[in-house]
C-alpha cells in the first residue's frame, strides 16, 4: 500500500535530494516549507543556501512534468505535491501560534488525517516530532543517511582477541600468519592475547592476513602513547591507507596524533606537499565575512585549537624554545611557508586536490553530503583525516547516528583504503579528569 510522507524543511536543507528517497509513495510538501526554503536561498551557511537552491531547481524542473498542486511523477517511480490547501487550524491547541511555521505544518498533516489520508511526518525538528505525537500523528526523523547502531555500538575498529601462543610465535616469527575470520573489516586493528596471557601482539588484519604492527613505541612527540593510539598513528602512518577516521572525546589525542603524522609526512619525510586543515563551522558565509581581515584572518579565531596543539608538539622537541615569541614564531612560520594551510569548508568545493594531507577537524559537525563532497576531492597522492567526537555536536540537524563522521566510518568500513580507530582513554590535567566525573 502506498503511503503519504510530509517533508519537513529540516530535512531538505540537510538532505536535499531526500524527495527521491521514498521509493514509490506520496511526497507532500507544504506551502510553508517552499516559504522557508525560499528565505533559506540567501543564508549566511554555505550549504543551507545551496541545498534550497539545488530543491528550487529540482522542483522548477518537476513542472515541465504537471502542475505541482494536482501532483507530479517523480524519476523513481514515487509521486510529489506541493499542499497549498488544508490549513485548517481548528484541531490544533488553542495556544499554538496558527502562524507559526511548524504548527501550519501540523494542520496540514492533521487535515489530511481527517481526510482518511493518514500522512507521516519526517522531520529532523525533535520538538516538531513531539508535537505530532500529541495530536496523533506518526513522525519520525529522516533515516536513508542514518548510521545502525548507536555510538556505542558503531564500529570501533579495534578488538581483543584470544589466540593459542604458537600462532602469536609464528606471527612474530613470519610477521603476518594467515586469518581465517573472512567477516573482519579489512585494516582493523587487534590486541592479540595467548590463551595464558602470558603473551600479546599488536596486529592489524589485511587482505587474509593478521600482520604484525612493527612500530610499538610509547614515545611520540615527548607523549607517552596508550595501545590505541599505537593503532591510530600506524593507520595515519601507512601511505597505502589514503583515508583515516579517528572518533574519541575530548583528550583522547586524536587532533593531536593526526597533526603529530602529518608533520612528520610533510615535513621530514616530504610524502605530501603541504597539511590542509579545515573546520565544519567555518563556512565564510556572512556571519564571519563582515570581520576585518583577509581570508586567514578570519579563519583564524576558528583554528585557536589547531594553534594550540601545534604548540604543544612544536614544544615537545628536546631543543625547546625560551620564550613565547620564539614558539610563536615557530609555529606561525608552518602557515607563512604553506607547510600548513588553514581553509574554509566551502573552499573545498569543486576541487581536485592532488598530494596533500588534509585534516578535518571537528568532522562530526559535517553532514553526510559534506562528507562525501570532502573525501571526493582527495587526487592521487592525497589522504584525508576525520577526527572529532560525535557525542559533542554543534548542529542542530544531526547526531550521533546522522552525522557525517559517524556515516562515513559505516560507508567506508569494509574499503582496503580505509582504517577507522575509536580513541576511549583520555589524557587530560587531574582537573579536566575531576570535573568530567563529577559534573555529569
Amino acid at each position: 500500500m502506498r503511503k503519504t510522507y510530509l517533508l519537513d524543511t529540516s530535512v531538505l536543507l540537510q538532505s536535499p535530494n531526500a524527495v527521491l528517497g521514498f521509493q514509490d509513495n506520496l511526497i507532500i510538501l507544504p506551502g510553508c516549507v517552499l516559504e522557508e526554503l525560499d528565505n533559506k536561498k540567501k543564508a549566511d551557511d554555505y550549504e543551507i543556501r545551496a541545498n534550497a537552491r539545488w530543491v528550487a531547481r529540482f522542483l522548477d524542473h518537476l513542472r515541465s512534468k504537471g502542475e505541482l498542486y494536482n501532483g507530479v511523477p517523480l524519476p523513481n517511480g514515487g509521486e510529489l505535491r506541493v499542499e497549498m490547501n488544508r490549513l485548517d487550524k481548528t484541531d490544533l491547541p488553542c495556544s499554538w501560534p496558527g502562524e507559526k511555521r511548524d504548527n501550519r505544518l501540523l494542520a496540514v498533516a492533521k487535515n489530511l488525517q481527517n481526510d482518511n489520508q493518514p500522512v507521516i511526518i519526517i522531520t529532523k525538528d525533535v520538538f516538531l516530532r513531539i508535537k505530532a505525537d500529541v495530536l496523533g500523528i506518526e513522525a519520525q526523523d529522516y533515516r536513508n543517511e542514518q548510521v545502525e547502531f548507536d555510538i556505542e555500538e558503531q564500529y570501533k575498529g579495534w578488538e581483543e582477541q584470544q589466540v593459542k601462543e604458537e600462532l602469536l610465535d609464528q606471527l612474530y616469527r613470519c610477521n603476518s600468519i594467515p586469518w581465517e575470520n573472512a567477516a573482519s573489516p579489512v585494516n582493523k586493528f587487534y590486541l592479540l592475547k595467548s590463551e595464558t596471557n602470558t603473551k600479546t601482539a599488536l596486529a592489524r588484519y589485511r587482505d587474509g592476513s593478521m600482520v604484525l604492527l612493527h612500530d610499538t613505541r610509547p614515545d611520540f612527540y615527548g607523549f607517552k602513547l596508550n595501545l590505541l593510539q599505537k593503532y591510530a598513528r600506524d593507520a595515519l602512518r601507512d601511505d597505502n591507507i589514503p583515508m583515516v577516521t579517528l572518533m574519541g572525546a575530548t583528550g583522547s589525542g586524536k587532533t593531536l596524533l593526526a597533526l603529530g603524522v602529518g608533520l612528520e609526512k610533510v615535513l621530514d619525510e616530504t610524502r605530501y606537499r603541504r597539511m590542509l586543515i579545515c573546520r565544519p563551522n567555518v563556512s565564510m558565509g556572512e556571519e564571519i565575512g563582515f570581520l576585518p581581515g583577509d581570508e586567514k584572518d578570519k579563519i583564524a579565531p576558528y583554528m585557536r585549537p589547531i594553534y594550540d596543539n601545534l604548540e604543544q608538539l612544536v614544544d615537545s622537541h628536546p631543543d625547546r624554545y625560551e620564550n613565547e615569541r620564539e614558539l610563536d614564531g615557530k609555529v606561525s612560520y608552518l602557515f607563512a611557508s604553506r607547510k600548513i594551510v588553514s581553509e574554509a569548508i566551502a573552499y573545498l568545493q569543486g576541487r581536485s586536490i592532488v598530494g596533500q594531507y588534509i585534516l578535518i577537524d571537528e568532522a562530526q559537525n559535517l553532514t553526510p553530503k559534506q562528507a562525501k563532497g570532502i573525501i571526493t576531492r582527495a587526487g592521487e597522492g592525497t589522504k584525508i583525516v576525520l577526527v572529532g567526537d560525535p557525542e559533542q555536536i554543534n548542529n542542530p540537524f544531526l547526531d550521533s547516528r546522522t552525522n557525517g563522521l559517524s556515516w562515513a566510518v559505516e560507508k567506508m568500513k569494509d574499503s582496503p583504503l580505509h582504517a577507522h580507530v575509536t580513541l576511549t582513554e583520555t589524557k587530560r590535567s587531574s582537573l579536566a579528569m575531576e570535573a568530567a566525573r563529577l559534573m555529569k
